[in-house]
């Protein structure tokens, strides 16, 4: 068998479940922003916010990296222009990760000052980039 497959199918999976959550936790604050503060809503939107997070989202960027590191030192991609374009996307999504996870915390402590439209808006970030990721490995412009 060989390891290089594996390790990208495995990254594939892990990639496809980091976007899945990435996409998916700021279509619930849009609906947490709505929802009264110590509602049953409210604080059912937390239990789904936290576990969305820390179950799903936080171990697939790890394994996300984790994978994509080690494919790239089997592949010397490293030395590829597409490659150095890509690290930067998926930095920039790991930042836009960690804007969730602070929000996760101001909804966790009922502090949010966001409105809808401020996730929707939000809600557009990751899908930019995970645009421009695809396009940088399939296509290797450069």
């Amino acid at each position: 068998m060989n390891l290089y497959l594996w390790l990208k199918a495995l990254h594939v999976i892990a990639v496809i479940s980091w976007m899945a959550g990435m996409l998916y936790l700021p279509r619930l604050f849009v609906y947490h922003s709505g929802a009264e503060k110590g509602s049953v809503q409210s604080e059912t939107f937390k239990v789904m916010e936290r576990r969305l997070l820390k179950a799903i989202i936080n171990p697939a960027m790890a394994a996300t990296w984790i994978l994509g590191l080690w494919l790239a030192f089997e592949a010397q991609a490293w030395r590829d222009g597409w490659f150095h374009g890509k690290v930067a996307l998926v930095i920039a999504m790991s930042a836009v990760h960690g804007v969730l996870a602070k929000h996760v915390k101001a909804f966790a402590a009922d502090a949010n000052v966001k409105d809808g439209r401020y996730f929707r808006i939000l809600n557009e970030v990751p899908t930019v980039l995970m645009i421009g990721i695809v396009i940088l490995v399939i296509v290797k412009p450069f």
